[in-house]
């Protein structure tokens, strides 16, 4: 079995002098970025971090979360990255699932992991780094990501280090050579699109662009000023960027942006495409290591969610399990090398989403003559806001223990800006007064990140069920458009 080396380690070697990162004003050639990864090595083997052992992290993007991500993975070790976004309640359960060796936190965001250590600083007293360097095998694991299902329970994704590379080398063929790749990392390193970004730089001897969070004015002074040649947008994002760039055409140096986290509107695509900005729709997921299809170059249209990528199979499949044609809707599966490992410790949940190599997605789809993928649906009842998923389960358990709620059911209505919003319908507890929506909403923050409130709450005077007793979320959504 072949064995593979830090990447970072490798440019040190062959392109030392090459940038391999920018952060803050500051820039790392491969050979300075190798030298700050081994004083990580350092710390983290004086605190006893080993092969096999977890890291919990809680950060926003950050200079110390690349060296962390690099050092780990020299020695052997997982790292598990946390939404920044979640509260304290959102991630104990994360936490005591993963049992991490050590707990490391910005100081910002330190109070909602308790017992974590200043991200920031961790590596700042030690002066020699360690010559530590472990080859990984394609089957390593390399993070734990968690994502919900549609009961919302936490489940922690295990993407490999050969899932890594395998989705750099299908999204490399897709969007043709380059010397030496710039991506705009405005994705956030805890999430699977941005992780896949750093590594797919590393692999390729590029730079990655990192960006603390979000802003359209920096993004295009990185495009404009320091050479960024590709960038991983949502329809939001995307959007912001073009408002800012007024009349300004792209530059030469840009090649293409992936539009990822939901459907993106086609006239949307097409006013970036009349800006210079070469935009290509993609669809993806976590346990599949990000990209599954992605449009084309040459024939991109915006009105596909693209074909699939080197190396990776679509199907798509009915209620029986059976395998349709073109034009047929269905669920989604995929299998590739990008597919996870599983989720940790978790086998049932496990054996229920990969079958025989392939991975259920429990997303909704339809292949074309062409191969082409359209997504209609992105899993069971899933709310994209943005990019972030909102799983409505979540939600209506935190409104439920409201003392005025008898029942919740919490479904997503378009919205211009973000994709989709939560409307909650609720349902009042006898004798109870209602309570406004300020209120609703306070609740709600007390227990669940700022993106996961509804925007809007509705009170009826009993959910609308079918003769099994399930809630008819369709009616909802119809009564949410009104």
């Amino acid at each position: 079995m072949s064995v593979l080396l830090c990447p970072i380690r490798v440019g040190a070697r062959h392109h030392p002098q090459a940038e391999a990162l920018t952060f803050a004003g500051r820039s790392w050639s491969y050979e300075a970025l190798d030298a700050e990864v081994s004083r990580w090595v350092a710390a983290l083997e004086a605190e006893g971090v080993g092969a096999s052992d977890r890291v919990a992290s809680l950060a926003t993007n950050h200079v110390a979360s690349v060296c962390l991500f690099w050092a780990l993975g020299r020695l052997g070790a997982v790292l598990a990255p946390l939404n920044a976004r979640l509260t304290s309640v959102e991630l104990a359960p994360m936490v005591e699932d993963i049992q991490p060796r050590l707990r490391l936190a910005l100081g910002a965001l330190a109070e909602r992991l308790p017992g974590a250590r200043p991200l920031e600083s961790f590596a700042e007293a030690v002066s020699t780094g360690a010559s530590t360097c472990q080859p990984l095998e394609a089957s390593s694991p390399r993070v734990v990501l968690f994502t919900s299902g549609t009961t919302g329970r936490p489940k922690g994704a295990v993407l490999t280090e050969g899932n890594f590379r395998a989705s750099s080398r299908a999204s490399a063929g897709n969007l043709g050579a380059h010397p030496a790749p710039r991506w705009l990392g405005t994705l956030p390193l805890f999430h699977v699109g941005g992780i896949a970004m750093l590594t797919r730089t590393a692999y390729e001897g590029g730079c990655l662009v990192l960006h603390e969070r979000f802003d359209a004015d920096a993004a295009n002074r990185a495009i404009d000023g320091e050479g960024v040649s590709h960038a991983s947008l949502v329809a939001t994002t995307l959007e912001r960027v073009l408002e800012a760039r007024g009349d300004r055409r792209m530059p030469d140096s840009f090649a293409w942006a992936l539009i990822g986290g939901g459907p993106v509107p086609v006239p949307l695509l097409a006013r970036a495409r009349a800006a210079g900005l070469r935009a290509l729709q993609t669809y993806g997921l976590t346990e599949a290591c990000s990209q599954v299809t992605t449009e084309r170059p040459d024939t991109a249209d915006g009105r596909t969610a693209g074909v699939p990528l080197l190396g990776v199979e679509v199907r798509i499949v009915g209620a029986g399990g059976e395998v349709l044609g073109a034009g047929a809707e269905g669920d989604i599966e995929v299998r590739a090398p990008t597919v996870m490992a599983g989720y940790w410790q978790r086998p049932e949940a496990t054996q229920e989403a990969v079958r025989d190599g392939w991975l259920r997605t429990k997303d909704v789809g339809v292949l074309d003559g062409g191969g082409r993928l359209t997504v209609l649906s992105r899993r069971t009842d899933l709310i994209v806001r943005g990019g972030e998923n909102i799983y409505p389960a979540e939600v209506e358990a935190v409104l439920v223990n409201h003392p005025a709620v008898q029942e919740a059911s919490v479904v997503g209505f378009p919205d211009d800006r973000w994709g989709e919003r939560p409307v909650a319908f609720v349902a009042p507890r006898q004798g109870q007064p209602h309570p406004g929506d300020e209120e609703l909403a306070a609740w709600c923050r007390q227990s669940l990140a700022g993106f996961k409130t509804p925007a809007r709450f509705v009170w009826v005077d009993a959910l609308p069920r079918n003769a099994m007793g399930k809630v008819e979320r369709t009616v909802l959504r119809r009564h949410a458009l009104r």
